[in-house]
């Protein structure tokens, strides 16, 4: 009987309007993070996940594994992956000098003169930013947190 009540469960979320929060490239923390937000009452699910999962040379063709996130829930689920990632990068030690000091900062994007030419014809101003992970003792950088693909 309580399987029952899981299935019925996933195939009402599958119905429901549902908003990608996050994509993943790895199954282990994608199912890491579907249990905490889960165990937070927060109604999601992952598509793509068994695909991925029996043949990761797809990943790039799905899109990798989505975790998918109730509409009424994305602004919530959103916050507590923002409160995860916090409390994860005050236990990340740094790879050069293993001070436990990353911080994640938002910078501007692409410097490359033909992607803002492109932007502008297609009068699109919006500014890219990407994502760096820094140590504020010793300067050291990274695109992704070092140890972990979050």
């Amino acid at each position: 009987m309580r399987c029952y009540r899981k299935l019925i469960k996933q195939v009402v979320l599958i119905a429901m309007e549902t908003v990608v929060l996050k994509t993943f490239d790895n199954y282990f923390f994608a199912n890491i993070i579907l249990t905490r937000l889960q165990a937070d009452g927060v109604a999601c699910f992952l598509k793509d996940e068994h695909t991925v999962t029996i043949d990761p040379l797809l990943s790039n063709a799905v899109g990798g594994i989505k975790l998918a996130v109730a509409l009424h829930d994305g602004t919530r689920a959103a916050m507590l992956l923002a409160v995860y990632e916090e409390g994860y990068l005050k236990e990340t030690e740094c790879p050069q000098c293993s001070a436990l000091a990353m911080q994640k900062q938002n910078r501007p994007g692409s410097k490359d003169l033909h992607f803002f030419i492109t932007k502008l014809l297609v009068k699109d101003y919006t500014v890219p930013t990407e994502v760096m992970y820094t140590c504020t003792q010793c300067g050291f950088e990274s695109k992704t947190i070092p140890g972990l693909n979050f």
